[in-house]
């Protein structure tokens, strides 16, 4: 989840709400026939990278080898989502849309996606759990081209200082110990985000599914754990007031003045952490009795719209093939700072940079937010859990009585 893509989760909800009409690009342009001449159209959610970068590059090259033209159009994530609703009622959705892994479900529901299968496009190498968020119904509509995920970073000098090592903190309550430490040496503890929105629920997932928490049963004993550890971190002063404003970047920005002990953030902070100006370290984000806590799985998949035209198909697998190649993916990850969906190239990503392998075993633990058949239901979910954070960090309820009412609105909006 690259800064999350700002995802179409709260702009779609339960409703798939259409912000705004567009004229979109017709995905026949001058192929109204289905042949394999022409422009094929291609949605992303990479503004920052226009044509002469390397992503864009590399979509033109896939689509000059499979003989056509790839027009490439790159917006906000959640006007992607929005206008790809649209440009389905409208019958000239675009031949190749890459979007933020939770969206996969809400498009499917609404019936613009094919199957993979149907396709013929291949996802045996691609590791379960970064393929579960595109997977409805045992069926997979999408291709992860990489995955990002969250871990906790640390700053080695507040450590050694105050006497922790990193190598000791394997559950809740050595981290926890961890954290008074550092705080009796003078320093500050862990900051993460806790704001209002997607962003705020997928930093709390790892401490609630790694307390064994279910997303349909939010105020069972194991939720309330997660929510009672965060609680509790901030009224000890071994976390921040402001992480109930906290966006990942403002929260790594604190992590990034050298201040504190631990910052839980995630793989596209590296290049930043390069820069901090202080030795650091990554360490798994612990489970509350031991091991790795499952954190959300980010990142993108390449899904194929519907067409009237069936015949361009063939042409469209050819692109997204050439897209989600080993060659390709190891470039398109190492530009994105992902970890890829396939071990084969996640090892010789471990081999260029040694620095990615905490993060190529964080996601083999990660899991996806709308899978196991949550799909559409994760954002009202969302929403909840992030409501329930805020309630409860802020004094206004207490850990149960505010995942109590999450679970309570969410039943009613069920």
């Amino acid at each position: 989840m690259r800064h999350l893509r700002r995802t179409l989760i709260a702009a779609v909800l339960a409703t798939g709400t259409l912000t705004s009409a567009v004229a979109c690009s017709s995905s026949g342009s001058d192929d109204s026939g289905g042949s394999a001449k022409g422009t094929y159209t291609f949605w992303d959610p990479y503004p920052q990278f226009d044509a002469s970068s390397e992503w864009g590059k590399r979509v033109a090259g896939c689509g000059t080898q499979a003989g056509v033209t790839v027009k490439r159009t790159a917006m906000d994530t959640t006007d992607l989502g929005n206008k790809a609703l649209l440009a389905a009622q409208q019958g000239n959705a675009p031949d190749m849309m890459l979007v933020d892994n939770p969206v996969v479900s809400t498009l499917v529901q609404a019936g613009i996606l094919n199957k993979t299968s149907d396709l013929g496009l291949a996802t045996s190498s691609i590791q379960p759990n970064i393929l579960g968020a595109g997977v409805m119904d045992g069926s997979a509509y999408g291709v992860p081209i990489g995955a990002n995920t969250l871990a906790l970073y640390y700053n080695k000098d507040i450590l050694k200082a105050a006497g922790v090592d990193p190598a000791g903190i394997k559950d809740w309550a050595t981290l926890t110990a961890a954290l008074q430490k550092v705080k009796t040496a003078g320093k500050k503890g862990i900051t993460f985000s806790a704001i209002g929105t997607e962003e705020g629920s997928f930093q709390f997932l790892p401490w609630f599914w790694g307390a064994g928490g279910d997303l349909t049963k939010l105020n069972d004993p194991n939720g309330v754990a997660a929510l009672s550890l965060w609680k509790d971190w901030v009224s000890q002063g071994l976390a921040p007031n402001d992480v109930l404003q906290n966006t990942q970047t403002t929260s790594w920005q604190e992590f990034a003045t050298g201040k504190y002990a631990f910052g839980e953030n995630g793989t596209w902070q590296l290049a930043n952490a390069a820069k901090a100006g202080f030795p650091y370290g990554i360490i798994n984000i612990p489970a509350r009795n031991g091991g790795s806590a499952p954190a959300p799985t980010g990142g993108e998949f390449v899904t194929v719209p519907v067409q009237k035209a069936t015949g361009r198909y063939d042409v469209t697998k050819k692109i997204v093939n050439c897209l989600i190649s080993p060659t390709n993916l190891l470039a398109t990850d190492t530009t994105l700072s992902y970890i890829a969906p396939t071990s084969a190239v996640q090892q010789q990503q471990v081999q260029q940079n040694a620095a990615l392998k905490p993060w190529v075993s964080a996601v083999a633990a990660a899991r996806g937010r709308t899978s196991n058949g949550l799909g559409t239901k994760y954002p009202v979910i969302s929403q909840q859990m992030w409501t329930a954070v805020q309630s409860a960090l802020s004094g206004g309820k207490s850990p149960q009585a505010a995942l109590d009412a999450a679970q309570a609105a969410v039943g009613r909006k069920g």
